[in-house]
Parts: structure tokens; C-alpha cells; sequence
């Protein structure tokens, strides 16, 4: 795939290009702050934008509002999100359009070249990414009363947790020691007790992710 990336840190954008270039992937432009990425992509249209949260010129959140902005600009982008903390508000705001092809990882998986690999390969496909800590601090949590996922049973919470870290139905259940289809089945009963009807416009399984990472607030 073709990748842009935004990294402020110079020894880290390089050694993100290594890594990239390592899985097979031609990093075509890095920059190092905000501004500069939202231009490399409308140069550039890759095929996914990789950005970190805190960014020049504010040092803020620029690179998430970055993120945010390509998806509106060039929908057809997939992003990945870098970030040095876990925050389920900032992976919430990236799948709020509900379109998919959208990741958020933290820092230190970059370490695993596999899970980057797999994360780019799932939004390069339209698919989403959150970081297992993300999700595990939300299980900690334990989600808003009331929320619809109340809905669900234990199993089907495990079963969206995985959704939400960008597993396929096939590698949910090699993992969960369950068969395909007893898979689909719950799948299929989270997006009814979620209300997520079939619509050619929505991506059912992003819009319950989303309404996962909702029920964490």
C-alpha cells in the first residue's frame, strides 16, 4: 500500500518508514506536523494516512483533527492513528461517520510488526482497528448504565471486543475455540440487539464497534 505519515519525532518517522518498508508497504511522503500531512494526502491520495495524535503546530490534538479532516476530504483514505496513551474518546471521534477504514493503535505496538501489518491490511480493506488497551480498559470500566450493550451476553461482549481490535469472524473463532458459524450467530445477534439494521450505506460492524467504545464513556 501507499502510505503517508506524519511523525514529529524525526528518529521515530524514520524508523516508522523502515517499518513500513519492512512489511511490504512505500511510504511516499513524511512530514512532521499537521499541516503538512493534510497537504502530502491531497498530493498524494494514498491509501492510508498514518498520523500521531499530538502534532505541531499546536501540540495538542492536530493530528487527530488531521485525521478527522482527510476522512471528510478524501473518504476513499484509510487512517491509522498513532497515540502514547489510551483514550477511547479519540477512537470514538475517528469512527463516528461509521464509514470503517479507520485504526487507532498506540505507540508501543509498533514494536509488534505483526499487529501493525494485520492493522493495515484490516483498513486498507475498510475495516477498523482499536488498540487492545483501549479495550481493556473499557471491560474495566465496565461501560454507562444503560447503555444497549447491556443487551448483550458475556460471550458477545468477548465477541465484539474482537471486532473492535479488527478481527475477522475466522480469527475470532480460532481464538474464542468456537466454530465460523457459532460466530456469525452472535455477530449477527449483536447487530440486533444493537438495533443495527442491514443498510447498503452503514458499515454495520464499525457502527458497533462504535457503539462499544460509546458504552465506555
Amino acid at each position: 500500500m501507499r502510505l503517508v505519515l506524519a511523525e514529529d519525532s524525526v528518529l521515530l518517522r524514520e524508523g516508522l518508514i523502515r517499518l513500513f518498508e519492512e512489511l511490504g508497504h512505500r511510504v511516499v511522503a513524511a512530514t512532521g506536523d499537521a499541516l503538512g500531512l493534510v497537504t502530502a494526502v491531497d498530493q498524494h491520495l494514498p491509501d492510508v494516512a498514518v498520523t500521531d495524535v499530538r502534532m505541531p503546530p499546536g501540540m495538542a490534538d492536530d493530528g487527530l483533527r488531521a485525521a478527522v479532516a482527510i476522512r471528510h476530504q478524501h473518504p476513499q483514505v484509510g487512517v491509522l492513528v498513532l497515540s502514547q496513551w489510551v483514550e477511547a474518546a479519540y477512537a470514538r471521534e475517528l469512527l463516528a461517520d461509521g464509514r470503517g477504514a479507520v485504526g487507532y493503535l498506540l505507540k508501543d505496538r509498533v514494536q509488534d510488526l505483526e499487529a501493525v501489518g494485520q492493522a493495515l491490511t484490516t483498513i486498507g480493506e475498510g475495516g477498523t482497528v482499536v488498540d487492545p488497551e483501549v479495550i481493556k480498559q473499557l471491560l474495566v470500566s465496565g461501560g454507562r448504565a444503560g447503555s444497549p450493550l447491556d443487551r448483550l451476553t458475556a460471550r458477545e461482549r468477548e465477541v465484539l471486543a474482537l471486532m473492535a481490535q479488527g478481527r475477522s469472524n475466522v480469527a475470532i473463532a480460532e481464538q474464542l475455540v468456537v466454530t465460523y458459524g457459532a460466530v456469525e450467530k452472535h455477530v449477527a445477534s449483536i447487530f440486533t440487539k444493537l438495533d443495527l439494521a442491514a443498510s447498503p450505506d452503514d458499515h454495520r460492524r464499525v457502527l458497533a464497534v462504535l457503539a462499544y467504545l460509546q458504552g465506555g464513556r
